[in-house]
Parts: C-alpha cells; sequence; structure tokens
C-alpha cells in the first residue's frame, strides 16, 4: 500500500515519501504549511488512490477532543424519562460515536482526517495523544472499550496557529510543505487547467510571484489563490498581454480579489503605484 500521487494532485517526491513513511511505521503524519498549499486535499487524494474510504473531522475553536470519540446526550435521556419513553432504559441510545469511532469500528481500512488541528485548545492534541498511540478508547457510560479494528491512516493538519505539544509531537511523522517552485507550481497549474494558453500562464505567474515577493503584505495569495485567479482570467479572457504591462504605477494586478485577502495590502500596493505616479510626473 504505496501513495505513488494521483492525477489531479502533484505530490512532490518528499511529500510522498513522507505519507509512505507514516502508514509504514503506523504513525499519523502531521502536515504543515501555508493555507491553500493542498494540505487537505492531500487526505482526499491518498484515500482515493489507495482505493480507501476517508473520514473527515474537521476541527472548529470550540472542538473538543472528546467530541471525536463520543458524545453523552444526557439532557435528551432526562426529557425522554420525563415523557416515560421506554429508550431511556439503553443508555446506548444517547451515545453520539464520534469519527474517531466510526473510524476504529469500519469493517476496512480507512484513512482519518483531523482538520486543523492547532485551531483548537492547546490541551486537545494532548487528550487525543493515548487514543492515537493504543487506537482504543474507554467509553465510560457503557463501560466498553472500543478498539480499531484496522488501525488508520491518519493524516493531522495545521497551519501553525499554535505551537502543538512536544509529546504529541513525538507520536507524528512530521512533514512541512513547502510552497512549491514556479516548475511544480506550472505542473499544478496543468492538472487543473490542461488546455489553459502557455503565454498565460507565464505572465499570471509572474505577476503571482512578484506579489508573493512585496515585503510587508499581510496575506500572501497562495496556490487555491492562484488557481482561482486563473480560472477567472479564463473565464474573462484576458488577454496575457494585459498581465504582461509592467508598469508600476498600476501594482494592482486585474481581478485582483482572488489574490488579495484584505483591504491592507490592497491599500499598500495603492499606496506604492500612488508613490510610483507622483515620482515619475
Amino acid at each position: 500500500m504505496k501513495f505513488e500521487g494521483t492525477d489531479r494532485y502533484v505530490a512532490t517526491d518528499d511529500l510522498r515519501m513522507a505519507v509512505n513513511a507514516s502508514v509504514t511505521l503506523e504513525r499519523p503524519l502531521l502536515i504543515k504549511g501555508e493555507p491553500g498549499t493542498g494540505k487537505t486535499m492531500l487526505a482526499e487524494e491518498v484515500a482515493d488512490a489507495l482505493g480507501l474510504e476517508l473520514i473527515q473531522w474537521h476541527v472548529k475553536s470550540t472542538t473538543k477532543a472528546h467530541q471525536g470519540l463520543y458524545e453523552y446526550d444526557a439532557v435528551s435521556r432526562l426529557r425522554d424519562s420525563q415523557l416515560g419513553e421506554e429508550r431511556v432504559h439503553d443508555i446506548r441510545n444517547y451515545i453520539r460515536k464520534g469519527k474517531l469511532w466510526e473510524a476504529f469500528e469500519s469493517d476496512k481500512k480507512v484513512v482519518l482526517l483531523i482538520d486543523e488541528i492547532d485551531k483548537a485548545d492547546i490541551e486537545f492534541p494532548n487528550d487525543l495523544l493515548v487514543e492515537l498511540d493504543k487506537m482504543e478508547f474507554h467509553v465510560y457510560e457503557t463501560g466498553e472499550t472500543v478498539k480499531a479494528r484496522h488501525r488508520p491512516i491518519v493524516i493531522i493538519t495545521s497551519n501553525n496557529e499554535k505551537e502543538l505539544p512536544d509529546a504529541f509531537l513525538r507520536r507524528c511523522f512530521f512533514h512541512y510543505i513547502r510552497f512549491p517552485d514556479r516548475d511544480t507550481m506550472e505542473a499544478i497549474v496543468r492538472v487543473h487547467f490542461p488546455e489553459i494558453k502557455k503565454t498565460l500562464v507565464k505572465e499570471a505567474m509572474e505577476v503571482f510571484f512578484e506579489l508573493r515577493d512585496i515585503p510587508g503584505l499581510k496575506k500572501r495569495p497562495s496556490t487555491s489563490e492562484l488557481i482561482d485567479w486563473l480560472k477567472l482570467l479564463m473565464a474573462d479572457d484576458v488577454s496575457p498581454e494585459v498581465l504582461k504591462e509592467r508598469d508600476p504605477a498600476k501594482a494592482i494586478p486585474p481581478l485582483h480579489g482572488a489574490l488579495l485577502k484584505n483591504e491592507q495590502d490592497v491599500h499598500m500596493l495603492e499606496r506604492v503605484a500612488f508613490m510610483h505616479r507622483r515620482q515619475n510626473r
């Protein structure tokens, strides 16, 4: 069972190695990288390439670790007891299975994605140490122990918003997705737009990487934003010549809303253009 990439996802050699090392070691694969570099999509493509089901647990700031195991709905049970419902006598009716439980009880090996783990409380990763290590957990309300029938391939993503605990890191195989170089980025573009004009790609890439290199940008455009921008350029039939013009007095690229995601960056480029026009009066 080896991951070799897919037709829809350009995986570098070191990324493929990381995925396969994680599978061999049977340890969670911790993926970090800039937002928009394909971390979540990696789990989808690993599942597709290996022919496995994908179970996704998208973490929020309010998510607690036990929700990935199960939740006991005591309120519903109390209400049903007041109404004289028969189901109240079986506590299992009020146990809601979490994503880890789903993965553990699956009849086949699955890919489990724990997405953006750094959004949750700092104790969240530590609260899952034993469960991810031993692949089992105890259900206190029923007294049963849930063990994984088949050890899932666990992929955990992080945008590096918080430092993760050392004890958690020791149990993972780590890989940082570096921002693609121009050749890799062009290959990614070709996957999404096989029929795109080479001249449009060339000029769009020049604008894109020049924009990323501008010092002081609060949010540098990412791979996903380049894909969105190219889709708009193609839909509006924007000529490569329009992008080829490198006039600093016109620093804002066309359809820049796909690339720039906050007003500070837009205003900064507008100031650059304004200062250049003043200097050339």
